[in-house]
């Protein structure tokens, strides 16, 4: 055990009866009381013992506190409460140097430990950040983990320098001098009751107000007053929103309108863009049939390339419509973020389609005239009788002259 550690070991056997019976008997870790005779000029503060003897209480054994001026702590003619640290042979100094703070720290513990047993929490005031966390001042130090000072992961705690909160008693070791404090204990509590209020508060299809306190690849955190709800990236604007942060930014004030609750998974989802105008409103007055407008080439797929004419408003110019020669893939005469005009062909906004064209804005190439060939059908006259019963063409009648001829030639 360490010489420290000997002075600061306190001896609970030696009562204070004990102590004072005889000045011979006074040795390291009594307790024993004093009057407060003088401040010498190294600061110490000489006490007179009810033994006869003196004391000194050097200035670092003075306070639990930082202080530099023995008056702060002290008045002359007071009585205090000190432990023998040990004994001194030059008597010109005092017989014994003694200990204040030790006692006032001892007080300190036996309190905390009251309230350890009890569940209370302790005020405290931050006075500097050391590695892992941050120390604090209860008339003993304690000592708070990174981890324990808030509920979300807090990078610079230099933040927490100087200011005062309220803390649960985590672990307490006396004789290790150890106190170990959470503020995220509360905190957490703290927030499980706002979330209970606010949630009970809440209504699927209300139009709120919140805060926007987190922003990820996949969406939003709105604080709606105690709990967090979610709009997620789909649901931030009618247009296409890569990312969250080209909309929103921690601290802004948004209105959401409350999508969906979960109870039992406190989870809540929200959207924003339906708190706004549809870009489809009206859409077929603003861009009629016939109308030529100019617009961004948002997407290119095989069968054509979607047009953006406003935010969130797209129309498809199909393949067939992109030039009057044939078009194998889009990719031939468009490119993404390529500005083009085109003519409106069509416009359903309850099924929020706009079917554009480009070539009906060019002229048509022309065509080359081929001669037409001409065609001449003979045909063949044709005999009929009297009675129209039967027709016979030239070459039936020639047929049946050349097979009588050749009948005679054969009877000769």
């Amino acid at each position: 055990m360490s010489e420290e550690k000997k002075d600061l070991e306190i001896t609970e056997e030696h009562s204070m009866s004990e102590a004072l019976s005889a000045a011979d008997e006074i040795k390291p870790g009594d307790l024993v009381e004093g009057e407060v005779l003088a401040i010498d000029e190294d600061k110490n503060v000489v006490v007179g013992l009810s033994s006869g003897q003196e004391g000194i209480i050097p200035l670092r054994e003075l306070s639990s506190k930082r202080i530099d001026n023995p008056a702060d702590e002290v008045e002359m003619g007071e009585t205090v409460e000190v432990v023998v640290l040990r004994a001194i042979a030059d008597k010109e100094q005092g017989s014994f140097v003694l200990s204040k703070k030790r006692i006032d720290q001892r007080k300190v513990w036996d309190e905390l430990a009251e309230k350890f047993q009890a569940g209370d929490t302790i005020e405290a005031t931050v006075n500097r950040v050391v590695k892992g966390g941050v120390t604090v001042d209860v008339g003993v130090r304690g000592f708070v983990p990174a981890s324990q000072l808030a509920t979300h992961f807090v990078k610079d705690l230099k933040q927490f320098e100087g200011n005062t909160y309220e803390f649960k008693i985590l672990e307490l070791n006396p004789q290790e001098r150890q106190l170990i404090l959470s503020r995220r204990a509360i905190l957490e509590v703290e927030e499980e009751k706002q979330r209970e209020e606010a949630l009970a508060q809440l209504e699927e299809g209300a139009i709120v107000k919140g805060t926007v306190v987190r922003l990820t690849n996949f969406g939003a955190f709105v604080d709606l007053g105690g709990i967090d709800g979610l709009v997620h990236i789909s649901e931030i604007a009618h247009e296409r929103v890569d990312k969250a942060e080209d909309k929103l930014s921690v601290g802004e004030e948004v209105e959401v309108k409350i999508l969906s609750i979960d109870e039992d998974r406190e989870r809540i989802s929200l959207s924003i863009k339906d708190t706004l105008p549809g870009p489809w409103d009206n859409v077929d007055e603003e861009f009629a049939a016939g109308t030529v407008t100019k617009g961004i080439v948002k997407r290119i797929v095989d069968f054509g390339a979607f047009i953006e004419l406003k935010p969130g408003v797209e129309g498809l110019v199909h393949i067939s419509e992109l030039a009057h020669r044939h078009v194998d893939t889009p990719h031939e005469v468009l490119s993404v973020g390529e500005e083009v005009e085109v003519k409106v062909l069509s416009v359903d906004p309850e099924k929020e389609r706009v079917s554009l064209s480009i070539k009906a804005l060019q002229e048509a190439p022309k065509r080359e005239e081929k001669p037409v060939e001409k065609h001449v059908n003979v045909k063949q006259p044709t005999l009929r009788d009297e009675n129209e019963e039967s027709a016979f063409t030239l070459g039936d009648q020639i047929g049946d002259q050349l097979s009588s001829l050749l009948e005679n030639t054969d009877n000769e």
